[in-house]
């Protein structure tokens, strides 16, 4: 009989718990926290991307910047291929885009090579642009942190509509407002940008799932 009770909790708690906190959350009205906007409508990627190969609408982003650093970012994208990019291949207009000079061409071919050796790039979007373009779009981000040698060590979130995504309340930045993800930092990739991407993408099907309920409703009452 004893054995027969711990089989039953052992079941509830790997089975049926984990369901009812699922049903929680899934009906639930606004349970998850929607990703702060911190800036709205950035520059446009295409603007200042001489092939308009790649576009901020209608995708989720995760921008950063090479600048003329490539071998210095190498371990950094790297990190973001491992702990990022690998987690969200799969997922509707998800894109990574890297932003690096025109002049550094060749280095760029052999980092994609090295990156590739891990992964597929197929959501990966490297878009060389001339040197006096970069800061222009980076300002665009109302960033209090400026570039260097035309790179940066952080990781943004552009939502569908162009803007820039992050958090108001992180207990690790000096007035709570995190712009952009370390990228040489592993815990923050996996603890804060994977989460965050987590939390816009739920927002984004919360939203077709309401749109979808009202269109339902209307159509019901004969509208």
């Amino acid at each position: 009989m004893k054995f027969l009770t711990k089989k039953r909790v052992v079941l509830f708690l790997l089975f049926i718990f984990p369901l009812i906190c699922f049903l929680i959350l899934s009906t639930g009205k606004n349970n998850f926290t929607k990703l702060p906007v911190l800036t709205e409508n950035i520059i446009e990627i295409s603007e200042i991307d001489s092939t308009k190969s790649t576009t901020l609408k209608n995708n989720v982003s995760v921008v950063c910047f090479i600048g003329n650093e490539v071998e210095a970012s190498k371990s950094r994208l790297l990190n973001l291929n491992e702990k990022i990019y690998k987690k969200f291949i799969d997922f509707k207009q998800f894109q990574i885009i890297a932003i690096y000079t025109s002049e550094k061409e060749i280095e760029v071919i052999e980092l994609k090579k090295q990156i590739a050796a891990f992964t597929d790039m197929k959501n990966w979007k490297f878009i060389p642009v001339q040197k006096e373009l970069i800061p222009v779009f980076y300002e665009s981000f109302s960033v209090n942190e400026p570039l260097q040698n035309y790179g940066s060590s952080k990781a943004f979130i552009i939502d569908k509509d162009g803007n820039l995504r992050g958090r108001t309340d992180d207990k690790d930045a000096i007035d709570g407002k995190l712009f952009g993800y370390n990228m040489n930092a592993v815990a923050e990739l996996k603890d804060k940008l994977k989460d965050d991407i987590n939390v816009l993408y739920y927002e984004y099907y919360a939203a077709f799932k309401d749109k979808n309920k009202n269109k339902a409703d209307r159509k019901e009452v004969g509208l």
